[in-house]
């Protein structure tokens, strides 16, 4: 016996995709012995424990729907759409609900790939066991963190962003996140800012918010922050322009690191070999530049994180013959910066610990 669905019930299918829960039907006016009824015959799809599928996917009950008269419950697919899938999740978790973590970051933009879990939060008061599929966090803060006009519910991509951070277990993978958050422009570091600020708990807190300040500079990737962090200002060399714009025959391009005053710029690549076509790309890309007199140096991680201070006499000494007053000064004790920057024609050998 087909059933028709009252009007309030078709338009929340519309929303949710075909979705729908089982205290949802019922308040919308359905009995809960229909529910049940149109679950047991197969017309409405189990996907979550009070969670149905009344059309599989979005394109069929888009079709559908398009006839507000049309009895929405008259076939069912199990092939339902990503969309659809998050939808049951939340409804399964129940009130308050907010997808996060890394499903939100797919939905924000800041993740490429769907997560293989669905990542649910909730209220941090409510004790519930985690459904097939679905990882649960509590949160103390998910009704601000959630992104208000937005469906199905996920937090914010500032919330999001921290929620992954703060999950790293390495500060390297906690800065790959802020920055990529940063540099898909889906929100600034001054927000990020904003939002560490309010949470009683966070992990890398320190050290991100640091981070944080390098990133509204223009730091783009972990090296040009390691090299800020262990070349530059440890050794006392001036501050350079990050991502600095310059026209070079009439194109512009971007310098990871511009000594504007010296004509200096550092360029850093954390590959670890380049393929041909892209080393000769560089080679023209510095000649480009080199005949518009700047002169440009160029680092990959061993330079900057195994021999900070030799790369540092290094740029010193390109600053000094462009007249740098320097000084040049020692990251500590050990440091090697000024014996291997003491003479301007002295080279710079570097040797693996």
């Amino acid at each position: 016996m087909s059933v028709k669905l009252p009007v309030e019930c078709r338009e929340l299918l519309e929303v949710q995709r075909g979705v729908i829960s089982r205290k949802q039907a019922i308040g919308c006016g359905l009995t809960g012995a229909t529910v049940d009824r149109l679950a047991r015959t197969g017309r409405w799809l189990v996907v979550q424990r009070g969670v149905y599928s009344v059309a599989g996917t979005a394109a069929g009950y888009a079709a559908r729907s398009a006839d507000r008269s049309a009895d929405l419950s008259a076939s069912l697919s199990a092939d339902l759409s990503r969309e659809a899938m998050l939808w049951a999740a939340t409804l399964r978790v129940g009130p308050g609900a907010a997808l996060s973590h890394q499903t939100a970051a797919e939905l924000n933009g800041l993740y490429d790939e769907p997560s293989s879990l669905v990542h649910v939060s909730v209220p941090e008061p409510r004790h519930i066991a985690p459904p097939r599929g679905i990882v649960l966090h509590r949160s103390s803060h998910i009704a601000e963190a959630t992104q208000p006009n937005l469906l199905p519910p996920r937090t914010r991509i500032e919330h999001t962003t921290l929620d992954l951070a703060h999950q790293a277990y390495t500060f390297d993978r906690a800065f790959h996140i802020a920055c990529a958050a940063c540099q898909r422009r889906l929100t600034t570091a001054a927000r990020l800012r904003q939002a560490m600020a309010a949470r009683a708990k966070m992990r890398w807190r320190a050290d991100l918010a640091a981070a944080l300040g390098e990133i509204a500079a223009g730091v783009h990737s972990l090296l040009e922050y390691r090299y800020v962090r262990r070349v530059e200002q440890p050794h006392g060399l001036p501050t350079a322009l990050r991502q600095a714009r310059v026209v070079v025959g009439g194109r512009t391009r971007y310098i990871d690191d511009l000594y504007a005053g010296y004509g200096v710029c550092v360029e850093l690549d954390g590959r670890q070999a380049h393929p041909d076509d892209r080393r000769w790309l560089d080679v023209r890309r510095d000649n480009s530049v080199a005949a518009e007199g700047l002169v440009t140096l160029r680092y990959g991680w061993a330079e900057v994180t195994e021999w900070p201070c030799a790369t540092a006499a290094e740029v010193g000494r390109a600053l000094m013959a462009r007249r740098w007053p320097g000084p040049l000064r020692p990251c500590g004790p050990d440091c090697t910066a000024l014996r291997a920057g003491s003479g301007s024609r002295q080279s710079t050998t570097f040797v693996a610990p």
